[in-house]
């Protein structure tokens, strides 16, 4: 049997930590208590931290770039979880846009009303 991936095994642990929001003290906790709001500040903040390491020169900055877009997958699975929605969900939808140019596929989206 394969072993799970690390997203699979976050996810899990994300969804626990869902179910245990007014028992348990834990950073996710506290991040779906405050909802949208809170979670999408963290992913703001993260997502310009990975702008800012993505200038940085050197093995230094390679490092810090690693780090921060790890947190930024870390928060943007706090919201698929926030929203009942599954790292797989984001692999299928990958999944999906493979081999088809980026170009293509963002003028075949429907404009939001």
């Amino acid at each position: 049997m394969a072993e799970a991936s690390v997203m699979a095994s976050l996810m899990k642990v994300i969804e626990e930590r869902k179910a245990q929001t007014s028992t348990k003290p834990s950073y996710v906790a506290k991040l779906m208590n405050g909802g949208v709001a809170a979670i999408g500040a963290k992913i703001i903040e993260e997502a310009a931290e990975v702008v800012e390491a993505g200038d940085e020169p050197g093995d230094a900055g390679r490092e810090h770039l690693v780090k921060e877009v790890a947190d930024l997958v870390f928060h943007a699975a706090v919201m698929l979880g926030y929203r009942d929605l599954d790292w797989s969900d984001v692999e299928a939808e990958l999944h999906r846009r493979f081999g088809v140019s980026g170009l293509e596929e963002k003028a075949s989206r429907k404009p939001k009303a």
